[in-house]
């Protein structure tokens, strides 16, 4: 038998999961195109994980969680040496758009502890 506790926890995470998912409509693009140029594939297969566990009727919010968790590092790991030679080779202000997604990203994760 499930607890209130255990239910108010599962509705959380799954408003926690619909909050990344319109953050994904309205950024993923961005997200995506700095995902292509840091030229990770760990980053990029992190993404098409959000947007696999997205086309679930009901996204499974570990998965979400788990894509975001590796986003953030793969964010986190970049060197400003390299975002800057990025930004100069595509034309792409990498070492803006890696704080801004850092800094969305790190916000929704945490979304996902407040609601354990």
């Amino acid at each position: 038998m499930l607890n209130t506790t255990t239910l108010n926890t599962a509705e959380a995470g799954l408003g926690t999961t619909y909050t990344v998912e319109q953050h994904l409509r309205r950024h993923g693009a961005s997200l995506c195109d700095l995902l292509d140029a840091l030229d990770d594939p760990s980053g990029f297969a992190a993404l098409c994980d959000l947007h696999g566990a997205f086309g679930q009727p009901i996204p499974n919010t570990d998965i979400v969680e788990a894509a975001l968790r590796d986003i953030q590092r793969i964010l986190a790991d970049q060197a400003p040496s390299s975002l800057n030679r990025i930004g100069h080779e595509r034309g792409l202000p990498a070492s803006d758009m890696t704080r801004w997604h850092g800094a969305r990203i790190s916000e929704l994760v945490a979304r996902f502890r407040h609601a354990d």
